[in-house]
């Protein structure tokens, strides 16, 4: 899947067994997730590998995405889609030194000087921009709200960006009426009974 195409992002943890991840994974790209990211920072090194192993083969039976949080190595050893990196963590600059010139590197911004840094730099290949309301995930992280959606879709940039922080169903019309186009969930579909049924709710929601 071209990167421009995807508008639906799931961050998600380990969720339990092997067995049990890579049945919560197939079943959201089933529903329509376009990138999966397990972002779970318990995970000793040689955990995540077995992890993003299930992940990788359910992205390439359903031709989607899967990302690596953070870690360069790991997304080097695991010749990962996508390596996404926050604004403490490795430069993308020297991430993609690292990685597989085939992988795309994604990184948070949170503010309007940090979005239109990520817009300019050739070494980021999409950018995630908030967060839109506070979030448990990122627990103390102002949110920059909506204001900064608006700021970033007025720049009209090329590469593909997503709003995060806080976005469930009833959310995802404000972030669209604010201008964007792509969105990255957690508890949305984590916290879902039936995941391939949230991730249907949630792409129909999305612009097409």
């Amino acid at each position: 899947m071209p990167l421009s195409d995807a508008n639906l992002y799931l961050c998600t943890d380990r969720r339990g067994s092997l067995a049990e991840f890579g049945d919560f994974v197939r079943r959201a790209f089933s529903g329509g997730v376009d990138i999966i990211q397990l972002r779970d920072k318990q995970l000793e090194a040689k955990q995540e590998l077995k992890y993003l192993e299930i992940l990788s083969e359910a992205a390439r039976e359903f031709q989607s995405r899967w990302a690596v949080n953070d870690r360069a190595d790991i997304a080097q050893l695991s010749e990962a889609d996508v390596l996404h990196v926050g604004q403490e963590d490795i430069s993308p600059v020297d991430a993609r030194k690292l990685v597989l010139p085939s992988t795309c590197i994604g990184l948070s911004t949170h503010s309007e000087i940090e979005a239109f840094e990520a817009s300019m730099n050739p070494s980021v290949d999409y950018f995630a921009v908030g967060p839109c309301w506070p979030t448990p995930t990122k627990p103390g992280r102002p949110a920059p709200g909506l204001d900064l959606i608006k700021y970033v879709s007025s720049l009209q940039v090329d590469k593909p960006w997503f709003a995060i922080g806080g976005i469930g169903f009833e959310e995802v019309p404000q972030v669209i009426d604010a201008g964007a186009t792509r969105i990255v969930v957690v508890r949305a579909i984590t916290n879902s009974d039936n995941p391939e049924l949230a991730a249907k709710r949630l792409k129909d929601l999305l612009p097409r």
